[in-house]
């Protein structure tokens, strides 16, 4: 099924991505997509920050999309993460994903290496010519490096019309408006948890929220309530989901995140690839105590 640049909207979570000693679990990547599927979910990413893609090859991610493309069967758009360490290999993973059958790609501005802003501006130019699929720009500094103004990334859409979005994930709440003045018909996504709530009330179209895997009816809720101007009811899940979306950076995500999706059967191990690690011990208990306050997992008896 082909999907207009519309349907990009609404809670489409970044994926978790299993593994099983050492090796990615594409049985359990698609128990986790039918997961957020039946929670309502609008869409889904694929090797977003969520799903850990520094520690893949490209061969991993290549085959991590097709599996998603097969499992959901055209019933949502597909957002590939397709952003490299190279040029080159955005391409490859850009084009491998338009092969696919992927619905949009995701692509990280450029990290470590700190391009100039016109540097940021011809790449994307370059990568939106050589796929026919719509791209949305991961702009992710405190992990990047790199910030890459609204002025620049109107410019990079203007040279290429394909360029149709940004994923924001930053506390800079008047880069959006800023953005937004500039572009009106943007798809601009929250990317940073804690904000979806406020993102959406200046105009984000929709949420790239890790909770989504922990809680993916919540997360829809939130986001169909703030589109249809339900206020009242979208602050009251934003208050709901707070200590959730915060805990998700109580260590590095998805540290946290692998963790309370093994303690809700989500997941059947808690494996990462170094150097990301599990949690220690003292936040295993705070995440539990977080999951038994959200009544998630029973509440443990009093010794």
């Amino acid at each position: 099924m082909a999907f207009s640049i519309q349907d990009l909207r609404g809670s489409m979570p970044p994926l978790v991505v299993p593994f099983r000693g050492g090796n990615v679990d594409f049985k359990v990547q698609s128990r986790l997509i039918e997961s957020v599927l039946a929670g309502g979910s609008h869409g889904i990413v694929v090797n977003g920050t969520t799903g850990e893609p520094t520690s893949l090859n490209v061969n991993e991610r290549k085959q991590l999309v097709e599996n998603a493309v097969k499992t959901v069967a055209g019933r949502v758009p597909v957002v590939a993460a397709t952003g490299g360490q190279s040029f080159a290999e955005t391409v490859e993973l850009t084009q491998s994903a338009a092969a696919a059958g992927a619905s949009a790609v995701l692509v990280v501005t450029p990290y470590f290496i700190k391009p100039p802003t016109r540097g940021l501006i011809e790449y994307y130019e370059a990568i939106a010519r050589l796929t026919p699929l719509p791209l949305l720009i991961y702009h992710i500094p405190g992990r990047s490096g790199v910030s890459m103004p609204p002025a620049a990334i109107v410019e990079a859409a203007a040279r290429a019309p394909t360029i149709v979005g940004v994923k924001h994930a930053s506390t800079d709440l008047a880069f959006v408006t800023e953005l937004l003045t500039l572009r009106r018909d943007f798809r601009v996504f929250a990317g940073l948890e804690d904000l979806s709530f406020p993102m959406m009330t200046v105009g984000a179209v929709g949420l790239m929220n890790a909770a989504g895997n922990v809680v993916p009816r919540r997360v829809v809720d939130l986001a169909e309530a703030t589109a249809a101007g339900e206020m009242g009811r979208a602050r009251e899940l934003h208050y709901e989901l707070f200590r959730l979306n915060q805990a998700i950076f109580w260590d590095t995500n998805p540290i946290p995140l692998k963790y309370m999706m093994k303690r809700l059967g989500l997941l059947e191990n808690n494996e990462h690839r170094l150097p990301m690690c599990a949690p220690p011990p003292e936040l295993m208990r705070r995440l539990d105590e977080l999951l038994e306050e959200m009544r998630l997992i029973p509440k443990r008896s009093a010794a």
